[in-house]
């Protein structure tokens, strides 16, 4: 039997060879190479957190536009932020737009295609951006009857050939904007695993933030970047920067992260500045916890000067324990210095939050990694306010109600096995 040959041109072939050579020579480049140490020129001279110059450097800094007006609302866990959401979309009454790492298959997620695609009928602007690589097992058939209603539905960074060294970049944003008016944020996906549990196992733990005010412009401005890139139509109009008046006091900034040719982020300057600040406490909670040497350092010294330092990481429900290997590998420098680390045990802890001094919270998509901060589109919202950080350190307080701390002695004697796993995790670490 005689196989047929299917021929290749030659420049075809060749040019295939040179983007896969710059593919891995990026993705080769994303494992070893030099990222910026965020070495402050005068840390001790930082302005006290709680001044309007921290705020002004916090500003200029991140490139955020500071706003001193609007209304936030924290959401605990799916039941709580998925119907919040549902509901603002059925109110809609100019658009929606919605951008997600995650949006899978699922009982949740045709609920959203259901709210969405009735307003789509309805003569609203339905707009989502997904990303290509997240959210690859949702192809366009899902969404057809939302197309066919008139919605818009495009994929961020699909695989190109002319874009392979930039395939490694995702957007890791979770947001959503309606009518311009009323903003979502968080680090949630839409999946059942927030909202049901699946495979037997719990719902997992995590926090969103609806908002009003003048900070919906700056996360609309955030959606419509990667809108542009994904369908190249440049968002405008009322229907979607409607004019906002708002006259509740409250200080925040969108800060919206992609990594430049350095490899520097804005959302990695926001965390520097605001732990370089603190004064007398940091409170972080994160899914993936695998921060660099100059953010290890910058925790480390805190403790050294005083300040309690808390750490709230997933135990053994961990989504991934590759991650969560490595994660513990990096333990000891920590416990040793006096912080407190914690690991929960009901389910897997997605939320990712930061809070400093009882006075700043950071919520959004950003991981303490090198993916969130030197590689994946991201957005936090930063918010200057002590009710709002006693909210988001009560939510701590009973997470920790259902954790465990990890001592040094603990740490110090984990298995073999473990540790194997960590040395696995260690050469993928800065892609995890």
């Amino acid at each position: 039997m005689s196989m047929m040959m299917i021929s290749v041109p030659t420049g075809v072939a060749v040019l295939a060879l040179i983007a896969l050579i710059f593919f891995l020579s990026s993705l080769f480049g994303g494992l070893i190479g030099p990222i910026p140490r965020y070495k402050q020129t005068s840390g001790d001279d930082l302005p006290a957190n709680d001044s309007d110059h921290f705020l002004e450097i916090l500003e200029a800094l991140t490139d955020a536009e500071l706003n001193r007006t609007g209304y936030l609302e924290v959401l605990t866990n799916g039941p709580s932020f998925y119907p919040a959401e549902l509901d603002a979309i059925r109110a809609a009454r100019q658009s929606v737009n919605l951008e997600a790492y995650i949006f899978q298959k699922s009982g949740i997620a045709r609920q959203y295609l259901e709210a969405l695609t009735e307003r789509a009928r309805a003569g609203v602007h339905v707009n989502v951006v997904l990303d290509a690589f997240g959210s690859a097992g949702t192809g366009s058939s899902f969404f057809k009857p939302l197309l066919e209603a008139g919605g818009k539905v495009n994929w961020y960074n699909s695989p190109r050939w002319y874009s392979l060294m930039h395939m490694d970049n995702r957007t890791h944003r979770e947001l959503m904007i309606v009518d311009g008016k009323i903003g979502f944020i968080g680090g949630a996906g839409i999946a059942d695993q927030w909202y049901s549990g699946t495979n037997g196992q719990p719902r997992w733990r995590d926090s969103a933030v609806r908002m009003e005010g003048e900070a919906v412009y700056n996360l609309q401005s955030t959606f419509a970047e990667n809108w542009l890139a994904a369908s190249g139509e440049l968002l405008t109009g009322e229907a979607y920067f409607p004019r906002i008046q708002n006259d509740h006091p409250l200080i925040s900034l969108v800060v919206n992260s992609t990594p430049t040719v350095g490899g520097s982020t804005r959302a990695r300057i926001l965390f520097q500045l605001l732990l370089a600040s603190a004064r007398h406490s940091i409170s972080i909670t994160t899914p993936y916890f695998l921060p660099d040497k100059s953010m290890m350092q910058e925790l480390c010294n805190a403790v050294e000067h005083g300040l309690r330092v808390r750490i709230l990481v997933p135990g053994r429900k961990s989504d991934h324990m590759v991650t969560r290997s490595t994660s513990r590998a990096g333990y000891g420098e920590l416990l040793k210095a006096g912080a407190e680390v914690y690991e929960y045990h009901p389910a897997m802890i997605h939320a990712k939050v930061l809070c400093v001094d009882g006075l700043w919270v950071v919520v959004g998509s950003t991981n303490f990694d090198n993916r969130s901060f030197g590689i994946n589109d991201e957005v936090n919202l930063a918010v200057r306010d002590a009710a709002v950080a006693a909210r988001f350190e009560n939510d701590m307080a009973l997470d920790l109600d259902q954790s465990r701390r990890v001592s040094l002695e603990e740490w110090n004697h984990r298995p073999l096995a473990e540790r194997a796993t960590e040395l696995i995790g260690m050469v993928f670490e800065r892609q995890q």
